[in-house]
Parts: C-alpha cells; sequence; structure tokens
C-alpha cells in the first residue's frame, strides 16, 4: 500500500496495488509518511474503503483526535467478542466521533448526566450496558481520565446500534424508548415488576427490539402469515395478555403511524405471557 495523506498521526488515506484507496488506522500509520511512501501494514489495526455509506467524507477523519481513534480501537476489539457483534465501517466512525467529543468533555468538566435513563437502558441491554461499562473502564484507564456514569448509556446505544442491522442511533434511542414503554404497560397490567435478570424478561426485550427495528425499517418478515383463527384462540386463552397487547397496540399508534399487524400480537401474547408467568434467572 501506498501513503497518500495523512489525516493524523493514527489514521491515513492509502491505495492498494489496485488503485483502490482505503483509510487505515493504526498507531503511528501516518507519521512522517509522504506520499508514495510504502505503509507498514503491520502498524494497520482497521482498514476500510474510502467511500463510506452514510455521507460521510473520510476527511473528517482529519477532525479526529488520534487519541480517539486508539480508544475506539481498543474499545471494538474489547466489544466485538463480548457481544459477538461486527461494527460496519460506518459505525466505528460515528463511535470515534462520539469517543473524542466523549474525552473533550471530560477534560471540560461537562456531563449530560441521567440517572433515571442509565437505569432503563441498564434495565432493557443489561449485557450490552455491562460492555459499555467495561469499555469506559477502559478508555478512564487508558487516557487517564474519568469520564462521567452517564457514557456507559451513550455507549450502550453504540453498541445495540452495532447489533441492529444498520438502524441509525437516534432510531435506536427511540427504540429504547419504545422498549421501556411497553415494558411499563405489561408491569401496570400486571401489577409486577418484571425481572431484569430473568431469561424470559430478555428474550421479551429481544423480540421488542426486533419487532421495533421491523417497523422501524418497514420491513416484513417473510413467511405465510399464520391463521386468523389462532389470534382469536389467543384472545380466549391469554385474555389478559391479549389485552395488553392491545393497550400497546394503542400507545404505539399514538406514538408513531406503526399498527400491530395479527402475527405481531400473536407473538407478543406468548411472550407476555412468558415473562409474566415464569420469572426464571439464567
Amino acid at each position: 500500500m501506498k501513503f497518500l495523506k495523512n489525516f493524523n498521526n493514527n489514521a491515513a488515506l492509502v491505495e492498494d496495488d489496485a488503485s483502490i484507496e482505503w483509510v487505515v488506522i493504526g498507531k503511528g500509520i501516518g507519521f512522517g509518511k509522504k506520499p508514495g511512501d510504502l505503509v507498514d501494514e503491520s502498524k494497520i489495526d482497521r482498514r476500510f474503503i474510502a467511500t463510506l455509506k452514510g455521507n460521510m467524507d473520510v476527511d473528517s477523519f482529519k477532525d479526529i483526535r488520534p487519541q480517539a481513534l486508539l480508544m475506539t480501537t481498543k474499545v471494538i476489539h474489547l466489544v466485538e467478542p463480548l457481544l459477538g457483534i461486527s461494527f460496519s465501517d460506518y459505525q466505528y466512525f460515528v463511535l470515534a466521533d462520539h469517543i473524542d467529543f466523549a474525552l473533550k468533555r471530560a477534560k471540560d468538566g461537562i456531563d449530560v448526566d441521567n440517572g433515571t435513563v442509565r437505569w432503563e437502558v441498564k434495565k432493557l441491554f443489561s449485557k450490552e450496558f455491562k460492555a459499555a461499562s467495561q469499555a469506559v473502564d477502559l478508555i478512564n484507564q487508558e487516557a487517564g481520565i474519568t469520564l462521567p456514569k452517564s457514557e456507559s448509556v451513550f455507549m450502550t446505544y453504540h453498541f445495540v446500534n452495532a447489533a441492529s442491522d444498520g438502524s441509525k442511533l437516534q432510531e435506536t434511542i427511540k427504540i429504547t424508548k419504545f422498549i421501556g414503554g411497553i415494558i411499563d404497560i405489561v408491569q401496570y397490567q400486571y401489577h409486577m415488576t418484571l425481572d431484569p435478570e430473568s431469561f424470559n424478561y430478555n428474550r421479551f426485550v429481544a423480540h421488542l427490539r426486533a419487532l421495533m427495528v421491523q417497523k422501524t425499517s418497514h420491513t416484513c418478515t417473510t413467511g405465510a402469515d399464520l391463521d386468523n383463527s389462532l389470534l382469536q384462540l389467543m384472545q380466549v386463552k391469554y385474555s389478559h395478555a391479549y389485552a395488553t397487547v392491545e393497550r400497546i397496540d394503542t400507545f404505539l399508534q399514538n406514538k408513531t403511524d406503526w399498527q400491530l399487524t395479527p402475527d405481531d400480537k400473536v407473538y407478543l401474547v406468548l411472550h407476555i405471557w412468558r415473562v409474566t408467568h415464569r420469572q426464571q434467572t439464567e
């Protein structure tokens, strides 16, 4: 690979033998390089095609400080195996941009903490929140700073987004609020507090997340629709759960233009019955 342009010491634009341009990230990858110089590929931690999705200009990398790029690479190396996810090139940049701004906010003593939101996110996405907390600890240790607790929430959003088939970050935040509202409806209807550590709770949240992503992206699942008589059976056999689903349907229609299909309702009835009757820990 030949060096083309330096964004900063840890990010550079290069060209391979096929004349394809790449952005490469690595400690000192661009230090002292001139156009045409060969790049030490052993220093490359991450590389991606220079034309990124999301209408992002690769020159934007010059605005991200070298320290933030290194932190991003280390965070992703930590998180991907923990959560079994893979960050796209665009998600890498978005996370790097966030970490860069987080480091600046920390140095300026700015905190946008919201304890209520943190508690909600911790309950809804406990696995991602735990990984986010480890990522924040890593950044604190590596950068020699102390990020506010609110960063665990923002990191969680990024990690959920990376696992959500390309849904945008703002959509992930919206989805989180909707899921929180649905959980509140279920708890109110059943006069109980669901156990966020239980297996069935996590299955329920995973199902809600998939449903919200489907609705947000306006995609439909493939396959034959369920028999309408099955929904009628659910209405009789699981009347309380069905009434709860109807409240959820009204909630979503009031907040968005979404409307639950008969299939959506059948699966929600089953999940609601399971999560309210079988609170078993993993």
